[in-house]
């Protein structure tokens, strides 16, 4: 028995909490385990693990952490790693992964078939599983702003001391900054983002509930937050959250050019995998139309799937035109897009 596996048989009955007596039944303990280290904190995604072991007989095991410090901790685990699946959100964090050269490449008919060619690594290495996109929200009781549209419509004087957003130091916002890059190119970018800094209501701040918060209240004219944070409001039991989200308007920007820009929760499977088939096998039963309405109705992301619609709380927020460049761009240009929120002041 090599080194590497009885390593990792030692880890993954560590991870599991139960030993097995012979070398025999570590064997059937390796075979039937798939090792996930993730990200994503959502309850619903543990009726996903629960839904795939009843229906393969493969147990799900889970470490979740940062994703930083998930993919810095498969680099020191190196060929000894028990990880078999990274699952991150935002497509910058999957190139962070990329980058550090920890995934494999997958071919899988499934995948290939089931998610589009813009939400996946042109060579496997890592897939979209859900999207969300990144929304303009305003004051109704203000009014909707004239000639807001576009995400560059923010840079517009005219929108001076009411922008609210949190920090340049956000991966969503890397990530959006990134997709202008990839558009426009970095001079136009960079000329937005100071733009936007001039129009700024406050100094950058809170998360992206915070700034939805901030304009229903009054405190911002226009801000900018993830889908998925914006259809929470609407579904919430709770009536401040409900009444938050009465005294806001949604903008989906770029309908009459790019499309409005959208970002992925997504999964490698990792190049050293000891369950390589059932990590592969887990990826492929979430694009299943089970697993994909967990996405959506746990969470209010919206599924990659073709035919499958978003929650009852994202359809209010109604249909859009998403952008169509491949994510992967997303972390192509992101140390760019650092580079130009320190240029222009973008705190």
């Amino acid at each position: 028995m090599s080194m590497r596996i009885a390593g990792g048989m030692l880890v993954v009955i560590f991870l599991s909490a139960c030993g097995a007596d012979t070398a025999t039944d570590e064997a059937v303990e390796q075979e039937n385990v798939v090792n996930i280290y993730t990200s994503r904190h959502y309850d619903t995604d543990l009726a996903m693990y629960e839904g795939f072991t009843t229906e393969t007989g493969i147990q799900v095991n889970r470490i979740e952490a940062g994703a930083d410090e998930l993919i810095a901790r498969i680099e020191a685990e190196g060929e000894f790693s028990p990880a078999d699946l990274l699952v991150t959100v935002d497509a910058g964090r999957l190139w962070r992964a990329e980058e550090a050269g920890i995934f494999g490449s997958v071919d899988s008919d499934v995948l290939n078939s089931r998610i589009p060619d813009n939400l996946r690594h042109p060579d496997g290495l890592w897939y979209g599983l859900s999207t969300r996109a990144r929304v303009i929200v305003y004051n109704k009781e203000a009014g909707k702003p004239d000639g807001l549209q576009n995400y560059e419509d923010l840079a517009d004087p005219a929108h001076a001391g009411r922008v609210c957003i949190r920090s340049s130091g956000n991966i969503y916002n890397i990530s959006l900054m990134a997709s202008l890059i990839a558009h426009n190119g970095a001079e136009a970018a960079e000329e937005w983002g100071r733009g936007v800094v001039s129009n700024f209501a406050r100094e950058p701040q809170s998360n992206d509930t915070g700034q939805v918060r901030a304009v229903a209240s009054g405190e911002c004219g226009i801000a900018i937050a993830n889908s998925y944070y914006v259809a929470r409001l609407f579904a919430s039991d709770n009536a401040e959250d409900n009444a938050v989200a009465n005294d806001i308007g949604v903008i989906f920007p770029n309908q009459a050019t790019t499309g409005a820009h959208v970002n992925v929760s997504g999964a490698g499977v990792i190049k050293t995998a000891p369950n390589r088939e059932n990590a592969v096998r887990f990826l492929e039963y979430l694009t299943s139309d089970t697993a994909q309405r967990y996405f959506a109705n746990g969470n209010h992301e919206y599924p990659v799937v073709a035919g499958l619609t978003g929650s009852e709380a994202m359809q209010l927020l109604g249909e859009f035109k998403p952008d169509s460049l491949n994510v992967g761009q997303l972390g192509i240009h992101q140390a760019e897009a650092v580079m130009v929120f320190d240029r222009v002041g973008w705190k």
